[in-house]
């Protein structure tokens, strides 16, 4: 007896390390059913795994069944597996031919005759996987010793098989992130919390010239690129997605935008812990350099338009003056008038443009900053504002400051922003009384500061294409307004130099405000 139990132990151990060492599942199974007949002694044996949508057991592997044996299944609770799957716990029957319990029907199709059977559950974490069984025991009887022996047996087949199915998950998970990763147009590169790389796709190895410089970690893979904000600011960032700049001068000029997204899962403290990054990155090159073509070309025609309009205007004062003074037809008068109107006007555009081009072109490093009161700002605005609408004698400015406010930030860069905002409020409201509202409070660290309206409100559908470059509203909605609709393109671009934001609220024929939002 006791040789015979250290031949089981042993035979045990072999099991263990031979079922250890598979983790492909077809193999791993047909591993198992192979071994479980010389476990205990038997001729032969059955492996059915459970379906777990139709709550079916079926035959995964079955060597030596026909075919259409091989596709039976049977529900729990039908035949001795069935029974031995519902109940949980491992069935020994000697003398098949007289257990009611016993499906015959695969005796029947495959011409087999079973005469006993040891039934095992196979168990994970409280719930049967499945069911292996030895079938007809080849000296004399199953013993209780042969059921401990095979539920070890199944016990080990069961985390064999639960190891083999993680695995293939996790395989087939990497391989479907491999498929989208070479798929995706966008360089992407996927990295640990610390920045080794761990998968890195096509484009991202043409971007960073992966095949030349065999680099192992982001921070390698940028080494020869300009980054803005720098990498070790964006790894320290707890927002879970930061966007960067990546740029390379040589050998050939290389703009990339950057979108560092943050992996993360939920811990039991309701944080947030960092498992990784998903680097994705976007060929602008083009795109930068059709937008430094486009301010340069901007450029060189308002200052090109410079001279010529000082001398039209200039001219056409003295032409309205002179026309004004004598005695001359009203048509001159008149033409006179026009010239000079229209003069200053696109006078106006010019100076627009060249605001906008100039500040188009700087970036956070221009930003001069100085401390002073909001209040200040506002006062200067709306004394500028009023000398420009002059002509308007229902205009009202009203100044709404709860709490002294100062700020650290380019004195010139806001009023400018604050001035485009006042000069769009008074432009596109056709009401009779025009009412202008320059509120200023902080909040949270940061400093709002609005201009509101009484015009005819934003539809919702234009508040996302309002801050584009030369975009305005349709005319038949605002009426027909002098402009290039760079306006609200240089707030968002003062806003953003300076670490902040710039949105829109609007209620038809109610009015509109913008809020600059700025780190104070």
């Amino acid at each position: 007896m006791i040789m015979q139990s250290q031949e089981s132990l042993e035979m045990l151990v072999m099991v263990s390390r031979l079922l250890s060492s598979k983790l492909d599942i077809s193999e791993l199974l047909l591993t198992i059913m192979r071994l479980a007949s010389r476990v205990v002694g038997a001729e032969r044996a059955s492996l059915y795994l459970l379906d777990e949508k139709t709550k079916e057991l079926y035959f995964d592997v079955a060597l030596g069944l026909p075919e259409d044996v091989q596709k039976m299944r049977f529900k729990i609770g039908e035949g001795i597996a069935g029974t031995c799957a519902k109940e949980g716990r491992s069935l020994i029957i000697n003398d098949v031919a007289n257990d009611p319990r016993h499906a015959r029907k695969v005796d029947n199709k495959s011409g087999f005759e079973t005469r006993s059977l040891l039934t095992c559950p196979m168990i994970i974490k409280g719930k049967v996987i499945g069911v292996v069984q030895a079938i007809n025991k080849t000296d004399g009887d199953f013993q209780e010793s042969d059921k401990n022996n095979f539920e070890a047996f199944a016990s080990q087949a069961a985390i064999a098989i639960e190891n083999s199915r993680l695995f293939s998950s996790v395989k087939d998970e990497k391989r479907k992130l491999e498929i989208i990763f070479r798929r995706i147009k966008e360089g992407a590169v996927l990295t640990s919390p610390e920045g080794e790389i761990i998968l890195l796709n096509h484009s991202a190895r043409l971007y960073l010239e992966h095949e030349k410089f065999q680099f192992s970690t982001i921070a390698q893979a940028l080494e020869n690129f300009s980054v803005k904000p720098e990498l070790e600011q964006v790894l320290k960032s707890d927002a879970p997605v930061i966007r960067f700049e990546v740029m390379r001068e040589k050998p050939k000029k290389l703009y990339l935008d950057g979108s560092a997204i943050r992996l993360g899962t939920d811990d039991k403290e309701g944080g947030s812990e960092l498992e990784g990054w998903l680097w994705i990155l976007t060929d602008v090159t083009a795109q930068k350099i059709e937008e430094c073509m486009a301010r340069n070309f901007l450029s060189l025609i308002s200052h090109k338009f410079k001279t010529p309009l000082a001398s039209i205007n200039g001219y056409s004062q003295i032409l309205n003056d002179e026309a004004s003074s004598k005695d001359l037809p009203e048509v001159i008068k008149k033409s006179a008038a026009t010239i000079m109107g229209q003069g200053a006007k696109l006078a106006t555009l010019v100076d627009s443009l060249l605001d906008f081009v100039t500040i188009d072109s700087l970036d956070e490093t221009a930003v001069s900053k100085t401390e002073f009161d909001i209040a200040e700002v506002f006062n200067e605005t709306v004394e500028l504002m009023k000398t420009r609408f002059r002509d308007l004698p229902s205009l009202t400015f009203k100044v709404v400051i709860p709490e002294p406010l100062k700020m650290s930030a380019d004195k010139a860069l806001i009023k400018n922003a604050l001035k485009d905002l006042v000069d769009n409020a008074v432009k596109f409201n056709q009401n009779r009384d025009k009412l202008v509202i320059l509120s200023a409070q902080a909040r949270d660290g940061r400093a709002l500061i609005s201009v509101g309206d009484n015009g005819p409100g934003i539809p919702g559908e234009e508040l996302a294409n309002i801050f584009n470059k030369f975009y305005q509203v349709e005319a038949s909605f605002t009426g027909q307004v002098e402009g290039w609709g760079l306006g609200l393109a240089l707030v968002k671009k003062v806003a953003e130099m300076h670490g902040g934001s710039v949105h829109a609220k609007s209620q038809l024929q109610k009015g509109s405000a913008f809020t600059i939002s700025l780190p104070l």
